[in-house]
């Protein structure tokens, strides 16, 4: 049985349910992929970041954390979504009890970094605007052991998010989402095919 969007035409029915996060380390491809999904299964996007990153790069996470999780619980109120991030305590608390399926991007470290420093490189050279406030600061990404540096932060995380995860997978509270974990791009790849083949 087909449904309908808002706009009144045919909605694709959505193999991972109508409440999905995509979730992994910075430079996995997330906002990437929740984009493509939004659009092909007509589900609502909404990006973290641009709820978190005030002008000057203040992040709600670290100022008002109660705010930044009003916002996350505004954004998802209704029944459909794709969210693109991790914050995973506050999507843990705001967003896994209604949510239907995550989708754990977890590339190699060793493909990460590379497309953190490429995709600075292209945001600080075109000045592209972030979330409507902010641009790309460069040389900070660069400084290895700064806590404001993006290669930093991933290269640290990457495998205390795997650990976390991993461990949260088998808590059975979760029992109702159902985590798909995608380990490469030709994953991912493949399964964007299956939503054009279904």
């Amino acid at each position: 049985m087909s449904t309908s969007s808002a706009a009144g035409g045919p909605r694709r029915a959505c193999p991972f349910g109508q409440r999905i996060q995509i979730f992994g380390n910075t430079g996995a491809g997330k906002s990437t992929l929740a984009e493509r999904l939004a659009e092909r299964l007509d589900l609502p996007f909404v990006e973290l970041d641009a709820l978190n990153f005030l002008p000057g790069w203040v992040a709600l996470t670290d100022t008002d954390l109660a705010e930044f999780e009003r916002r996350v619980a505004s954004a998802t109120a209704g029944e459909r979504w794709v969210v693109a991030g991790s914050y995973s305590g506050t999507t843990q608390r705001v967003l896994w009890p209604r949510l239907e399926t995550l989708i754990w991007l977890d590339l190699p470290i060793t493909r990460i970094v590379p497309r953190v420093i490429a995709r600075s490189w292209r945001r600080w050279r075109s000045r592209e605007l972030l979330w409507g406030t902010n641009v790309e600061r460069l040389w900070p990404q660069l400084k290895l052991w700064s806590d404001d540096s993006l290669i930093h932060w991933a290269i640290t995380q990457h495998r205390r998010k795997r650990s976390w995860l991993g461990a949260q997978m088998l808590d059975p509270r979760w029992g109702h989402i159902r985590f798909l974990r995608l380990r490469n791009p030709a994953e991912v790849a493949a399964l964007l095919r299956s939503l054009e083949a279904g």
